[in-house]
Order: structure tokens, then C-alpha cells, then sequence
């Protein structure tokens, strides 16, 4: 068979891209002829909050990577749907989670089935953004029905899909990402990121948006000190800031832990993930919302243990009481359900248990389920 990867892959950079080359390595070892088609330009750079969308590391060698796509220019669009209809994979692979991808990925996606041979699939992250705009619907509209079947990562997610396209989609749960390691002793860990080991180490990791609820992880670890309950405990924030950092800042200040926050307010290289998860204790989402989270998987990998909010698909991902604790979205559940992770022999047994419940979090499961989706089309 014959597939075309379309969405992020190198040089640009993130979980979405480490995602889509995965998978082609994946079918590449089923005996597929894989190639990713990826972008040009991906976001206008007055629509980027970060620094940078891209690496300046070489391109993986085992991969066929081609940059065709320009998501700003309709020409291109067609310019592209016309090439992939004329060289006939079987089916095109997409990753779809933000409606802005909607127009191009639509477009290409319609002219490129229009030769009756192809197939378009999509693995579909989010439907309704978590940030919502006016577009967002017949933008959502526009790709979903240019779509021919879906793999889904939560019921949130499915709940979403099925007010739009009545097209097969079937479950798969978000995959870990092996291609960032195994854990390493947690010492050395420390002396990468510069950390005392004598203490203790809480994590939010990631991206930082208004959603994902920092606010009230800051306001409750401000409560705990209040409460002397911090002492050789301390937070890292590590992630890139993709909103405004000032009302962040202040928080901090207000909250006076200052001293207990460490803040590494940047992009974390792949090569740098595994001392992040190794150095920490566990892992805390304190999300206002949510679909499913790719962080979570990358805590499966290390066997990381975690404290998550109740709500979107989170607690299909992380159950209760064996690999971490959910709580409700506000500082006063958060702080309770940090606090007693601390306690006793907890994270050692939702370490031991993160070992086992980790297996059902399969690349090979979601390709897999990709193809039931394509023999369903066919």
C-alpha cells in the first residue's frame, strides 16, 4: 500500500510533528511506501505566539520527507490536492486539531479523493478548540466532511465529531511517545537541569495557555506554603509561554513562592524531556478543559505518576487511585490532590502501576485501528 502523512513533520517542531513521523515509522516497517507531505509555512508568523515553529536539527535519515504546503495560499491548496490526486497513495493520513487547518486541509483533501482511488483518514485530536472563535464551525464543517473515516482519542472528542459527519470513526487511545527514551536516574537528571536533589520536584510541563489552568496550580501551592506544607518541595513550570506571562508573573509574586517556583519559561528540546519527567515526583494538569492530552502519554513513557483535573477525556486516560489522582478544576482540589501524593508510599505504587497500564497506549494499536477505518471506506 501506498500512504501520504499530510500535517507537521520536520523541521518543525513539538509533539504533533514527533506524532506523524512516528506512525510513518511504523507502517514503513508493515512494508508500506510512506511519505510525509508537510508544510512550508504552517502558521503566519502573526498567528504564531511562540518564538520559533521550526528546529535546526538535521532531518531523520529513515524518513521521505517532502515540504509542499503553504496553509495560507488557496493556490497552493490546489496546487497540492492536484498532485496527490495524481499520484494515487491509497490513503492520506491527516492530523486535524485546530479549525485554522480547516480551509487548506479541506480543500486538498477533496481534490485529492476526487480521482476514486483515494482514501482520506484523519486522527483527529480535537473537534471544538479550546479557544473558540466565530469560524470554528464552518470551518469544522468544511474539513470533517471532506474526511472519509476517523480514529478518535476520547468520547469527548467522538461527542463532538458526530454533530458533524456521520463518517466511520472508531477509538484508539493517545499512543506514549516512545521516541523520547527511557527514564534515567534521577540524580543525573538533576544535574542536567541544574536542580538540588535534596529536593523535591512537582511538574507542569508543556505548552502554557489560559485553559491549562497554571493559574490555580500557582494559587494552590500558595495555599499549601501558607500551610507549611511546601518545605523541600518545589514546582517547575517548564514550557513555553503561548499567552500573555505577565499575569503569571504577578501571581507568583502575590502568592509569594517566588523561592518554589522554578520557572523554565521556553520550548524543551526533545533530547531534554526524559531529565524534565526523571527529575520530577509527578506529574500535575491542573486543565480548565480538555479532549485528551498528549503530556499525559509522555508521563506513561516514564512512568511518571500524576495529579489531573476531572474533566474532558482525562480521566479515560488516567484512572483514579492507580496511577494518580483526579481532582476537581479549582486550587482547593488541586492543592489537596498534590498534597497527597506526597503521602506515604503513593508514588512508588502509582510508579509501579504507570509500568503496567502504559502497554495499552500502543503506536502499533492506533495504526492498526487506522486500517479497520480504511477497509470500513474502502
Amino acid at each position: 500500500m501506498k500512504l501520504t502523512i499530510l500535517g507537521p513533520a520536520h523541521p518543525y517542531r513539538g509533539g504533533l510533528a514527533s506524532i506523524m513521523e512516528t506512525m510513518a515509522r511504523v507502517y514503513q516497517r508493515r512494508g508500506y511506501e510512506v511519505d510525509l507531505c508537510t508544510f512550508t509555512v504552517q502558521y503566519p508568523s502573526l498567528l504564531f505566539p511562540g518564538k520559533s515553529q521550526t528546529v535546526t536539527t538535521p532531518a531523520p535519515e529513515d524518513l521521505t520527507i517532502r515540504r509542499e504546503v503553504n496553509t495560507c495560499n488557496p493556490l497552493n491548496w490546489w496546487r497540492v490536492g492536484q498532485m496527490l490526486k495524481r499520484e494515487r497513495p491509497d490513503f492520506i493520513l491527516l492530523k486535524y486539531w485546530t479549525p485554522f487547518m480547516a480551509p487548506c486541509f479541506g480543500t486538498i483533501a477533496r481534490l485529492a479523493r476526487s480521482n476514486g482511488h483515494t482514501k482520506v483518514l484523519c486522527q483527529i485530536d480535537n473537534v471544538d478548540p479550546h479557544e473558540k472563535h466565530m469560524i470554528d464551525k464552518p470551518f469544522n464543517r468544511y474539513f470533517l466532511r471532506s474526511v472519509d473515516g476517523f480514529v478518535y482519542m476520547s468520547d469527548e472528542v467522538y461527542r463532538q465529531l458526530v454533530a458533524y459527519t456521520d463518517a466511520p470513526a472508531l477509538f484508539s487511545p493517545h499512543p506514549r511517545f516512545e521516541n523520547f527514551g527511557e527514564r534515567i536516574d534521577r540524580a543525573e537528571a538533576c544535574v542536567h537541569l541544574e536542580l538540588d536533589p535534596a529536593q523535591r520536584y512537582a511538574l507542569f510541563f508543556g505548552l502554557i495557555r489560559d485553559y491549562k489552568g497554571l493559574d490555580m496550580l500557582l494559587k494552590a501551592w500558595g495555599s499549601m506554603k501558607r500551610a507549611g506544607k511546601t518545605q523541600g518541595r518545589k514546582l517547575i513550570v517548564a514550557g513555553e509561554f503561548y499567552t500573555a506571562p505577565e499575569p503569571y508573573h504577578r501571581l507568583i509574586a502575590e502568592e509569594g513562592i517566588a523561592d518554589e517556583v522554578i520557572l523554565h519559561d521556553r520550548f524543551i528540546p526533545d533530547s531534554m524531556v526524559a531529565d524534565y519527567f526523571s527529575a520530577c515526583d509527578f506529574l500535575v494538569l491542573p486543565y480548565r478543559s480538555a479532549t485528551q492530552s498528549g503530556v499525559t502519554q509522555i508521563a506513561y513513557q516514564f512512568s511518571t505518576p500524576m495529579v489531573v483535573t476531572n474533566v474532558g477525556g482525562l480521566a479515560e486516560i488516567v484512572p483514579d487511585g492507580r496511577v494518580g489522582y483526579l481532582c476537581e478544576p479549582n486550587q482547593t482540589s488541586i492543592a489537596a490532590k498534590v498534597e497527597q501524593i506526597w503521602q506515604g508510599d503513593t508514588l512508588e505504587r502509582f510508579h509501579a502501576n504507570c509500568l503496567v497500564e502504559r502497554e495499552r497506549f500502543s503506536w502499533e494499536e492506533m495504526c492498526a485501528k487506522l486500517l479497520e477505518v480504511y477497509e470500513l471506506v474502502k
